[in-house]
């Protein structure tokens, strides 16, 4: 009898059967795609066979625009593979990656159902990219509607050009949001009047990462991003004692705060995971939620006209840095932050280096920074050594024989 029991314990235990799976999903995928009049896409086919010859999950479906030069008559469908996950019930994917496709809005609307899937079929999906692809209003508007309601942890947007009233389709879904922690727009041809939104978009979800790297915020835009985490940021620091080591200063708690009378919720803080929740005698975990705040992680301006040649002039950027050395000094959060090909000058140089022994005399976290290297050797080489970690390997005291 125990063996019996030790048996069944092991088959609860025993792992997918993976190869039939992928294969009865290659061919779901290839019927869907016959019955669309759509070309299987050559880079989800190659990955479903590689994965079955290594019996491994598939875990990213990566859809690619053909090269040019193959001559094509069906085109490459985002509409096959998602109608394939649902008939198959997979849950075992967890990022789609769509590369230069022009999606139309019946595909959109698939997409949409799919990241709004609640309850007892939770949507499986936490990264989306959508990399140089074309969409039109109408379906930038019901993708922002569905991140809303999306469990996604990150989303890429690169290359995908917006004019503002298109990208503020998305601006709205993701106000509120406290699941997506990573969102990049490189290259979205996003201008000053962006900044302003962004930084309200932020402050109201969980946001830690921010990629805006060959955009044309300029100083103005930059300004208007950096200036609620900045003014937080001081807020905090200055709260806290000037001899707190880096361990004390825990990452601040904006819902604290905001939320002081409540007795259900008095602390969360952002995570990679898991949001800690305290109540009242209680101390409980809410997967995947994380909290709303102005602060970031990860800041990548690269390639943003951040410089006095704009509107704004020198005065534009003296107000910049300002905000930006103020962020230095007292964000605990802010681990990185990449400038980048924006010509700063001489003198910004100078206030960052400055802000950097500061942070590191209040005795806060490395803060890695990358600036252009059009200023002087020595303030460049200085800057360097202020952002990166010091290697010290601290000897263990050996215990005394009793």
């Amino acid at each position: 009898m125990p063996r019996e029991k030790e048996g069944k314990r092991k088959s609860k235990g025993a792992p997918l059967p993976v190869v039939p799976i992928l294969q009865k999903f290659l061919q779901t995928y290839e019927k869907h795609c016959a019955q669309t009049q759509t070309s299987v896409c050559p880079a989800i086919e190659r990955d479903l066979k590689t994965s079955i010859n290594n019996e491994q999950i598939l875990k990213k479906f990566i859809l690619v625009r053909p090269d040019d030069s193959l001559p094509s008559i069906l085109t490459i469908s985002l509409e096959p593979l998602l109608m394939t996950i649902r008939d198959e019930c997979y849950m075992l994917g967890k990022q789609i990656c769509v590369w230069g496709l022009q999606l139309s809005n019946p595909e959109v609307a698939r997409l949409a159902l799919l990241l709004e899937l609640k309850g007892h079929t939770t949507s499986p999906l936490t990264t989306l990219e959508l990399i140089d692809c074309k969409m039109d209003p109408w379906s930038l508007g019901r993708l922002g509607q569905a991140l809303q309601f999306s469990s996604l942890h990150s989303l890429v947007l690169d290359y995908c050009k917006f004019e503002n009233e298109e990208i503020e389709r998305i601006f709205s879904g993701l106000e509120n949001n406290q699941r997506l922690q990573n969102l990049s727009l490189r290259y979205c041809g996003l201008g000053p009047q962006s900044g302003l939104r962004l930084g309200s978009v932020i402050c109201q979800s969980a946001i830690c990462e921010l990629h805006l790297d060959g955009n044309y915020l300029q100083c103005s835009g930059a300004l208007a991003l950096l200036r609620p985490m900045a003014e937080y940021a001081e807020m905090q620091g200055k709260d806290q004692p000037a001899t707190a080591s880096p361990d004390s200063r825990n990452p601040p708690q904006p819902l604290q705060a905001r939320q002081r009378g409540s007795s259900t919720l008095n602390q969360t803080t952002k995570s990679s995971g898991a949001v800690t929740v305290k109540t009242t005698g209680i101390k409980r975990k809410i997967k995947g939620l994380t909290e709303a705040g102005p602060w970031l992680v990860k800041l990548h301006l690269a390639d943003n006209g951040i410089d006095g040649k704009g509107k704004e002039g020198e005065n534009g950027l003296l107000e910049f840095i300002q905000i930006l050395t103020c962020l230095i000094k007292y964000s605990a959060h802010l681990r990185e932050i990449d400038l980048g090909n924006n010509v700063l000058g001489e003198m910004a140089a100078n206030d960052i280096l400055e802000a950097l022994r500061a942070r590191k005399t209040g005795k806060l976290p490395v803060l890695k920074i990358t600036v252009t290297p059009q200023i002087s050797s020595d303030t460049f080489r200085s800057i360097w050594k202020n952002s990166k970690k010091t290697n010290v390997t601290r000897k263990k005291k050996k215990k005394a024989k009793t």
